[in-house]
């Protein structure tokens, strides 16, 4: 074994391994089980042509490299992004720690006690300092959720509104121009109308549902928009705030002067900029929107025992339930992030977070003065952090920012000639005097240095916050670095991660995030890169962005790619709305059906209506197949109107289908287009790809098959690769109109952030998406190289087949391809389980958690079954392990079915079997403790001790307590 190659880190069985598992399937070789999983005419002829893979050590050289070339100016651009200090303790035991990092989607409530209280302090925090009763536990810019609430506003417009068709919104022009943008896209194909211009000239007419409003704005005035607010409600009519998180510390939150939704980011609550991703929105509403409320909200509940504990609450409105008629297609979400920006309000609390924003206005208002006394002319009479200079007519644009950057400054620079300085945490007394020095050069003036005046404020009496917010004990508890560390570990030690065993959840490939990729996000040369900075300034990012996408480009098959979707769902999206564009484009804008397979993906039919399509569903055949005959009817039947076909590759049945070329062939021939989504790409890398294959374009999930971590429900990136005919079609961004940056790129092997003559669209508020995050991508296919990405496909399809073979002759498996293999994930049957003993399938996932492992993923495709995906990263050891506590478990059901068990008492359905249960005084079961809590010896000898009983799922929707302060009303 070669012990400096990352490829032999990642992927976890060895030669003498892999003999083994082949036997036990029943083949010869690796190239037998392959050739008998992945149809003949679609395996590609020649390797993926890859630079020559890097040792981990050379990679943190190039790494290092690369940052070099990154310059960190001090940047005052805002536009909603500043810079801001991570407190150390957050950034180590958080942001650095694999429990945090590698955690699921907390669906399995038992195992996630941790990071839903964790989110759950984010929501309190949201709500406490925007005035909202509730709160989601995040979305995934501000942009998009900005877009998010026009979409729930329109669909809770009153009988009224919805039989006269209001469609209109008003926004504010002072609004930030990528939020318009992103406003504007999601708009289009859902029949909304957006009016653009100053709130003081509204007019709430019968076709208006809504008005969208920013607070500070744009410019950074601080507006009154008290009467604006009575007047839309006078008028029937919603009022959405895009609103600075930290600003609320000193204004009067929104939810006080009766706005209907906030939003925005909380980027500054202790999240590095990261070139303008990931970080976490907000979004905040009244409680009768509740079931409205797009992404995932945390609420209380009680176990079966009455113990007090968190869930996700009201997940049925969710796509995966929903689908066509989700509230949002949102799957990913930014949990890590909002994690951190929790933690951030429970390290400072109210005093902490007041005296950081008091910081930054007497930082502004120092500023605004001594700029006035050099002749400049402030606009805004109310700000928080922000200034709009007019310059004095002897001073020029173009000299104050030759000055600037001479200095390493860097300020927005509106289109008239004006300039913006926005104020942030890092703003100490030698950045104030050296941006002080700047204009005073420019103006060939002389500058003495200042000192803040720390009770310097121009905000209006009126307009300034009297309330007090962050009251719940949490937030004052955990001021010393010994306490918030101790904190925090007490909430990791009650969630199961890939720190402590496989999470074999189907379709989500929880691989490994290897520690040499994730090391550069911790570099301040990626993470304290604004996303609008001049180019020159940020050509590592740019030379690995560009990189990166030829990379995918080249593994996809594909001649063009955009990494600006940063969730998967958001990928759906953007791919479907290029297909859109490119039919307008040669006159077939009519065709408005997408053919979905019934075993899609919630997101699929999710993301289609929200692109402005219509869903037809076609079925599958017994084997898991999609059916061929009801496809070809159905493309026939809706032939003229028929824009798409989306299809999972390998299906999410978790067989590689012998008709996908037939399949793409007849969709081409009706004149429709072919989406793959890219969820499976996992058992494609290397052996054959979308472009291959036929299809048109496809999304990756970055966070599954390229090894960004999960983050326990976000970061997410979901960039979009597509054919030549639609390279021009992809997304497009407000900050690059005139960035020969983006023409470049776009021009170098079709990587694109998005310009060019033809009107595009924009889909989230940074250029580049979650680019802070595409490291871990660039390091994966740099260390790996074409070898190891082959190698890691086929140890996975290996892993599935190998668990298959395991466990057939007792579960059994659902679905196998053609030749009796599976892909990289099975279904396991449950349903004859249930039918036999009443043992259903959630009962077989809470009975893992005592076994220490995560759940599979749960009747998903297939009702009442299980759905697995061991990925490459797997040892023997670990998948024998499994496939022990399996077999225990197949024999605990056993013991049911014949009446050596209870059915009414008995480990299954009592589980999971927590702590404090295991260790009372009085024990009630008919077996024994050490069955319920040590079935195994390797359970005995590596416990994972759960902190809650099962939950009670229905209690926490009946009654939503979405805050901290809800625990009182259980």
């Amino acid at each position: 074994m070669e012990t400096n190659t990352l490829c032999n880190r990642h992927i976890g069985p060895d030669e003498s391994d892999v003999k083994k598992m082949l036997e036990k399937i029943g083949v010869h070789s690796l190239d037998e089980l392959i050739n008998q999983v992945i149809p003949a005419d679609i395996r590609l002829k020649e390797p993926i042509e890859l630079p020559e893979l890097l040792t981990e050590y050379a990679y943190g050289k190039h790494m290092a490299e690369l940052a070099a070339k990154n310059k960190l100016y001090a940047t005052y651009i805002g536009m909603g992004w500043y810079n801001t200090i991570t407190p150390a303790v957050i950034q180590r035991n958080v942001f650095e720690n694999p429990v945090w990092y590698t955690s699921y989607t907390p669906y399995q409530a038992e195992i996630s006690q941790g990071r839903l209280e964790a989110l759950m302090n984010f929501q309190t925090a949201v709500c406490d300092l925007t005035g909202m009763p509730l709160a989601n536990s995040s979305l995934l810019d501000e942009a998009t959720a900005a877009a998010e609430a026009v979409t729930m506003m329109h669909g809770l417009r009153p009988r009224d509104q919805q039989k006269n068709n209001a469609n209109v919104v008003l926004v504010d022009e002072k609004i930030f121009p990528q939020t318009l943008a992103v406003m504007q896209t999601r708009a289009l194909p859902q029949g909304i109308e957006l009016r653009v211009g100053q709130y003081t000239s509204f007019e709430f007419t019968p076709d208006v549902f809504a008005c969208v409003i920013q607070y500070p704005n744009a410019d950074g005035s601080v507006e009154d928009y008290r009467e604006l607010t009575a007047q839309a409600h006078a008028a029937n009519c919603k009022v959405a705030v895009a609103a600075d998180i930290l600003s609320l510390a000193l204004l009067t939150p929104p939810g006080e002067w009766d706005a209907d939704v906030v939003f925005g980011s909380t980027q500054r609550l202790g999240v590095p900029l990261f070139y303008g991703g990931p970080s976490a929105a907000y979004f905040a509403t009244r409680d009768e929107y509740k079931r409205n409320v797009p992404g995932r909200i945390i609420g209380w509940s009680k176990d079966k025992y009455g113990k007090p504990c968190f869930r996700m609450a009201l997940q049925t409105r969710e796509q995966h339930i929903k689908r066509e008629k989700a509230t949002s297609n949102i799957c990913t979400a930014q949990a890590l992030l909002a994690t951190m920006a929790g933690f951030y309000t429970v390290y400072h609390g109210e005093e902490g977070i007041k005296s950081i924003a008091r910081k930054i206005h007497a930082t502004t208002v120092s500023l605004d003065k001594a700029l006035q006394a050099l002749g400049y002319n402030q606009l805004n009479k109310a700000y928080f952090d922000t200034l709009r200079i007019a310059l004095p007519q002897e001073v020029s644009t173009q000299h104050l920012q030759s000055v600037a950057l001479s200095k390493e400054v860097n300020l927005r620079y509106f289109d008239n000639g004006d300039v913006g300085v926005s104020i942030d945490e890092t703003t100490d007394v030698c950045a104030l005097n050296t941006l002080i020095s700047v204009f005073a050069i420019a103006a060939n003036r002389t500058s003495e240095s200042i000192q803040p005046v720390s009770e310097a404020c121009v905000i209006p009496d009126t307009l300034q916050r009297k309330s007090s917010f962050l009251m719940h004990p949490v937030f004052r508890s955990y001021h010393t670095e010994t306490e918030m560390m101790r904190y925090i570990k007490r909430l990791d030690r009650k969630d199961i991660s890939l720190a402590h065993s496989m999470i074999s959840l189907g379709s989500c490939t929880m691989k490994l995030n290897a520690a040499s990729e994730m090391l550069p996000l911790s570099r301040s040369e990626f993470g304290g890169m604004h996303p609008l900075v001049p180019a020159d300034q940020a050509q590592g990012y740019l030379e690995m962005i560009q990189n990166l996408g030829q990379y995918l480009q080249r593994i996809t098959g594909f001649a063009g790619v955009s990494f600006q979707p940063n969730s998967g769902a958001a990928g759906e999206y953007t791919g479907l709305m290029v297909i859109r564009s490119f039919l307008a484009s040669i006159g077939q804008g009519h065709r408005d059906k997408v053919l979905i397979p019934a075993s899609a993906h919630g997101t699929n039919p999710a993301s289609a209506v929200q692109a402005g399509f219509n869903v037809v569903i076609c079925a599958c055949d017994e084997q898991g197949n999609v059916d061929m005959d009801d496809l070809r009817s159905k493309a026939e039947v809706n032939r003229n109107e028929l824009a798409a076909l989306m299809i999972t590759y390998p299906s999410t049945h978790g067989i590689f289908e012998t008709s996908i070329r037939e399949i793409c062939e007849l969709i081409h021939s009706c004149g429709a287009q072919v989406y793959m989504d890219g969820a499976n790409m996992n058992a494609q890398v290397g052996l054959t790809n979308p472009g291959f294959i036929g299809a048109d374009v496809c999304h990756l999930n970055l966070h599954k098959t390229f090894c960004i971590p999960h983050g326990g429900g976000g970061p997410g990136a979901g960039p979009i690769c597509v054919a030549a005919h639609l390279v021009p079609f992809l997304p497009s961004h407000p900050h690059f109109a005139d960035n020969s940056t983006a023409n470049v790129l776009h021009a170098a092997d079709g990587v694109h952030a998005g310009v060019n003559d033809l009107s595009l669209h924009t889909v989230a508020a940074s250029p580049y998406g979650s680019a802070g995050i595409l490291p871990v991508t660039y390091g994966y296919i740099r260390m790996m190289g074409a070898a190891g990405l082959t190698a890691a496909t086929r140890a996975a399809i290996l892993n599935a087949n190998y668990l298959a073979a395991c466990l057939r002759d007792t579960y059994g498996i659902v679905y196998r391809g053609a030749t009796g293999f599976v892909g990289h994930e099975m279904i396991l049957e449950c349903r004859n389980i249930h039918q036999e003993t009443g043992i259903t399938e959630n009962d077989i996932a809470k009975r893992l958690m005592d076994y220490g492992y995560h759940a599979p993923t749960l009747s998903f495709p297939v009702h009442g079954t299980l759905m697995i995906e061991p990925t490459e990263s797997e040892s023997l050891a670990e998948l024998d392990n499994f496939v022990e506590v399996m077999l225990s478990i197949w024999q605990e059901i056993e013991e049911v079915k014949n009446g050596t068990a209870s059915k009414e008492d008995n480990v299954l359905i009592n589980a999971p079997h927590p702590e404090y249960e295991a260790v009372a005084d009085n024990w009630e079961h008919s077996y024994g403790r050490q069955k319920a809590v040590y079935p195994t010896e390797n359970v005995h000898n590596n416990k994972f001790w759960i902190n809650v009983a099962r939950v009670d799922n229905t209690l926490g929707d009946r009654k939503l307590l979405p805050t901290l302060y809800g625990v009182s009303q259980l």
